[in-house]
């Protein structure tokens, strides 16, 4: 896990639009595995912090390759995260996303037969619902509140990615989830990379992804979040 974090940060690293730690080492020692990180010392925000965070976040947007997945698989928490390329956004989307959850869910028995066939009704629509016209872009993965932090510069700072290439929209659909960001972020972000129309209806289309890992580690009203978006699209 801590090896595909490195990668992960590496890569968010390599661009050089946004503030990301360095790592300084990988390894074991007495059964225990470790990673090493350059030390971000926190400060107060500064006072144009969000824009910011949504000038830098487009920027490393602006980073694009041909197939949407990465050369590794890594991890979204504790959880596997596959990452096989593909040349559709939508086949991504359902085989390396969407369906490697359910997989995990019904291997605990957190869902059943009724789920299953409401996710089978959503994807026979995703074709109507899902743009699949924009190149794959670097993304963090793992964008919410938690995963971003303030260095002493007041600038933001990423950490804990689940980096791949995708579609840009699930990665600013994942930072509305558990209180969201500022509004100022979205308008900025809007200006420098604006997302197609509709894109805020699409946002919980993108957010089962999340919702269903959080429902596999952790259970909960989460699958109720999950059973609601459902019903609204099948």
């Amino acid at each position: 896990m801590f090896e595909a974090e490195a990668r992960g940060l590496r890569l968010l690293r390599k661009p050089q639009n946004i503030d990301i730690p360095e790592v300084w080492g990988v390894g074991e020692a007495d059964g225990l595995s470790f990673i090493i990180l350059e030390y971000v010392r926190e400060g107060p925000r500064n006072r144009n912090y969000w824009q910011l965070l949504g000038e830098q976040l487009a920027e490393l947007h602006g980073n694009t390759v041909k197939e949407f997945g990465l050369d590794h698989d890594n991890y979204i928490g504790s959880l596997p995260q596959a990452n096989k390329s593909h040349d559709n956004w939508l086949e991504f989307f359902i085989e390396e996303r969407l369906e490697r959850q359910l997989e995990i869910a019904a291997g605990k028995r957190k869902i059943d037969g009724h789920h299953r066939q409401k996710f089978e009704q959503l994807y026979r629509k995703l074709p109507d619902l899902l743009p699949d016209h924009e190149p794959p872009s670097l993304i963090h993965g793992d964008l919410w509140s938690g995963n971003l932090i303030t260095n002493e510069k007041g600038m933001p700072t990423l950490i804990d990615p689940a980096v791949y290439y995708g579609n840009r929209e699930i990665e600013l659909a994942f930072t509305t989830l558990f209180g969201g960001f500022d509004g100022e972020f979205y308008q900025v972000y809007q200006q420098v990379m604006p997302l197609a129309p509709g894109y805020e209806e699409r946002f919980d289309i993108y957010n089962l992804y999340p919702l269903m890992v959080h429902v596999n580690l952790f259970g909960g009203g989460y699958l109720r979040q999950v059973e609601s978006i459902m019903r609204r699209f099948t």
